[in-house]
């Protein structure tokens, strides 16, 4: 293998795929790209078993042929190269050369043979989205991924097919069992027969880089157990999570008759503000509603106590309520418009939280003691 290539395009390649290899690897192949070059172009694989991603980029290929290269270091040396310069890629036994004007570079390179290919399974539905619905999708939703290894059917987006007022949506749901984000879209024409699937959150956030910069379609393709994202020269697919996700319209509270009308970001402000205060562990804020006032207040042993009050839009009688002042600030940072309508119940009950701008998106979030 010999080629020619600018050092943009072998850069924005790079970054696409090396972002996928683990950093530490008990398989060392899987800490390598594979780099298959022919008719004008190169292909960059890389894969943790789990996910796999395949871009070309235009190259001069003199000589057509595959090698492999360690990634993260592959990406680190194009990086620190001159912008501009024009990047010569060799494969020979065992190793690559890479020279670029008067530096030169020797990596160790295995055997292409030994690169794991992940199996191409039958995918039997198929549907394309604007790239902007989805990236909505995973923004309203993916803050609300659990982390918790041990609940893994919680470890990314459910999306499924679903119908709200009549009207067929694509939905995505993320939980951690303290709140909920549900967030819909137009279900896309192929997608009606769709399983309810559950997105892994690396896959979810590989994914959200790419569709930075994408601006048109994506094509979707999925069946039980994988799902393939392609656009332009890039197609990422993805093993996905073997569970059943929770019945969360279960969770959805439907008798929270109390309306509290809220300016979203001096909201937002005022419960940064106060939350300086709370403890490193409870991040706890505790909320006392009054008709047309709510006064935010934390306090903690080490660092005193605050106060701050806010008008709002409220004619019900008091409650006080407390949150997780960090959850409270990821809903408020989904939030599109000016206000945020708070629905509750009591002090002790789960409040939906909706934005005044949009309708599709709704967020559960628990309360705490404080």
């Amino acid at each position: 293998m010999k080629l020619t290539i600018e050092r943009a395009a072998l850069l924005r390649s790079l970054n696409h795929v090396q972002s996928v290899v683990e950093r530490r690897n008990t398989i060392p192949i899987l800490a390598n790209v594979l780099l298959h070059a022919e008719d004008g172009s190169v292909k960059l694989t890389a894969t943790d078993m789990d996910i796999a991603i395949v871009e070309a980029a235009p190259a001069d290929v003199l000589a057509a042929g595959e090698t492999t290269a360690p990634a993260h270091t592959l990406y680190e040396i194009v990086r620190k190269l001159p912008e501009g310069a024009q990047i010569e890629l060799e494969a020979g036994d065992d190793k690559l050369v890479l020279n670029a004007g008067r530096s030169r570079f020797v990596l160790a390179a295995l055997p292409t043979a030994d690169y794991p290919a992940m199996r191409e399974d039958d995918l039997p539905h198929n549907f394309t989205m604007p790239a902007n619905a989805l990236r909505t999708l995973i923004d309203r939703t993916r803050f609300a991924i659990s982390t918790e290894e041990t609940r893994y059917y919680l470890n990314g987006i459910y999306m499924h097919a679903a119908e709200m007022d009549g009207v067929a949506v694509l939905r995505a749901v993320a939980t951690d069992g303290h709140r909920l984000a549900r967030v819909e879209a137009p279900l896309p024409e192929g997608a009606a027969g769709m399983p309810g699937i559950i997105i892994p959150r690396k896959t979810v956030n590989e994914l959200r880089k790419l569709i930075d910069e994408c601006d048109g379609d994506i094509d979707v393709a999925l069946s039980d157990t994988k799902i393939r994202f392609a656009f332009g020269e890039t197609v990422l697919s993805s093993k996905l999570i073997d569970g059943t996700f929770p019945d969360y319209e279960k969770v959805i509270p439907t008798g929270n008759d109390k309306l509290l009308e809220i300016d979203c970001r001096q909201f937002a402000a005022a419960v940064d503000r106060v939350a300086t205060i709370s403890t490193e562990r409870s991040r706890s804020v505790k909320l006392e509603i009054s008709p047309n006032n709510l006064t935010l207040s934390a306090s903690s042993p080490e660092a005193g106590s605050a106060r701050e009050e806010i008008e709002v839009s409220y004619d019900k009688e008091p409650i006080e309520i407390g949150f997780n002042s960090k959850y409270l600030l990821d809903i408020a940072q989904q939030v599109e418009g000016e206000t945020v309508q708070m629905l509750l119940a009591d002090g002790a009950s789960p409040t939906i939280v909706r934005d005044t701008a949009d309708s599709s998106a709704l967020y559960v979030l628990m309360p705490m003691r404080v």
